[in-house]
């Protein structure tokens, strides 16, 4: 594995707190995805690419937007490999690496309104202003 792949990897997989070499490649938690049709690559699928580390195409692919962060993948996985962590890990370098983390408190109103719940709000600031 070169220097950025490896990078990239041990990036995701501290971010995650994941163990990807757990998984059996069952597929269970592709089998629960809601949303599988419409991702290029599946839980297990992806679980399996981060171990081979390959974290740019993952980054490059419309699945890590595609997911739906319902962490059903994670309830039903018997390792306790937790895909959907990767996935969100993978979502949050993308943005960082495109520098559109940077909303702030005052940025709020803009795009929220009421019916928005305040946990929601507080728990995407702690989230990605990281």
């Amino acid at each position: 594995m070169e220097n950025n792949a490896k990078f990239l990897t041990e990036t995701a997989l501290r971010i995650s707190g994941v163990n990807p070499r757990k998984c059996m490649k069952c597929g269970k938690c592709s089998g629960t995805c809601p949303n599988y049709d419409a991702m290029e690559y599946h839980p297990h699928q992806f679980v399996a690419m981060v171990e081979k580390g390959q974290i740019e195409k993952l980054m490059q692919s419309k699945s890590i937007y595609l997911c739906l962060s319902c962490m059903a993948c994670v309830e039903r996985c018997p390792r306790g490999v937790e895909p959907g962590k990767l996935v969100e890990a993978v979502r949050l370098m993308q943005i960082r690496q495109q520098d559109k983390n940077h909303k702030g408190a005052r940025d709020i109103p803009e795009f929220a309104d009421e019916s928005v719940p305040q946990q929601l709000l507080m728990a995407a600031m702690r989230k990605y202003r990281k």
